[in-house]
């Protein structure tokens, strides 16, 4: 077992101290992502982002009550400074966690663990592997938003990404093709550095966008983009109102889109469709259409 599975298992069986707290299946990751991310950040330095006073350090420094409360309201400071992306990943974020020993049991496990082996093998691996332990448990109701990797790198593969082109994800999840498409680019440019700095900056700042309807998910996302070097826009909205018609044209999209109808909104509201209809898969594959630019080699 390398590091990473081993790291993914022991978070996974915090959820089982979580329950004791009454958080139920599909709280399980978002939970811990608020506490990975501080973690995290701390390993890799990106806590300079973090408003001082409200890091990993700090939530430590408290014991019993006095950390609960801390930590409850580091979300709420998190959630209204510090950096853009800081502000998107705890956007509206609140814990559900009652008791003060649950806290402290999280985050002295967290702590314990092989941080050094992790980054080695690198941080962004270890979350996608908890977001796959998530999806493939039936109780969580993830896997909605997770599509199985083995499919995805099927289908990067088929496409060919390449660097320089646009990439969008109209329905985004948890940002499996994103960030399979950028690891393929990457395997085939040196890890960018083929790539001139303007080609690299674009890779990391531009390349990649798209947009994600439940906000939990797209937290999980930002996290999961942030870990892996990029920083592409993808926005919290919804891909079949007018919000999606913002999204700009891409070279080529990734997507595995959800069906059944638009339940609970009514029919898709935006007003470029041809044929108007309540049905997603067909809204979304007129969406497909509409925003996927025309050039030799992509159609």
């Amino acid at each position: 077992m390398n590091a990473t599975t081993d790291i993914v298992a022991k978070l996974w069986n915090l959820c089982h101290v979580l329950r004791d707290d009454g958080i139920t299946y599909l709280q399980y990751v978002t939970e811990l992502t608020y506490l990975l991310f501080l973690k995290m950040a701390q390993e890799t330095g990106v806590d300079k982002e973090l408003p001082s006073g409200y890091r990993w350090i700090d939530l430590v420094a408290f014991e019993g009550i006095d950390q609960l409360t801390f930590y409850r309201n580091l979300l709420v400071q998190l959630g209204s400074s510090g950096s853009t992306q800081v502000q998107a990943i705890f956007a509206n974020a609140q814990t559900a966690l009652k008791q003060p020993r649950i806290l402290n049991k999280l985050v002295t496990d967290i702590d314990k663990l092989d941080w050094y082996s992790a980054k080695e093998e690198g941080l962004g691996d270890l979350y996608e592997g908890l977001l796959e332990k998530n999806a493939s448990e039936k109780k969580s109701g993830a896997g909605q938003y997770f599509t199985p990797r083995p499919l995805i790198d099927c289908m990067v593969s088929l496409m060919k990404p390449q660097a320089g082109e646009l990439i969008q994800d109209p329905a985004a999840g948890t940002g499996g093709f994103i960030i399979a498409a950028d690891r393929y680019i990457k395997q085939h440019t040196d890890g960018l550095f083929d790539l001139s700095e303007s080609e690299q900056a674009f890779q990391r700042y531009q390349a990649f966008y798209g947009m994600e309807l439940v906000q939990d998910a797209h937290r999980l996302l930002l996290m999961n983009m942030m870990l892996h070097g990029i920083e592409g826009a993808v926005t919290l909205g919804d891909t079949l109102s007018g919000d999606g018609q913002r999204l700009s044209k891409a070279n080529l999209i990734l997507t595995n889109p959800p069906f059944g109808t638009k339940k609970g909104g009514g029919r898709p509201t935006r007003d470029d469709f041809t044929f108007p209809t309540s049905n997603k898969q067909l809204a979304f594959c007129s969406t497909f259409i509409g925003d996927c630019c025309q050039e030799e080699g992509r159609q």
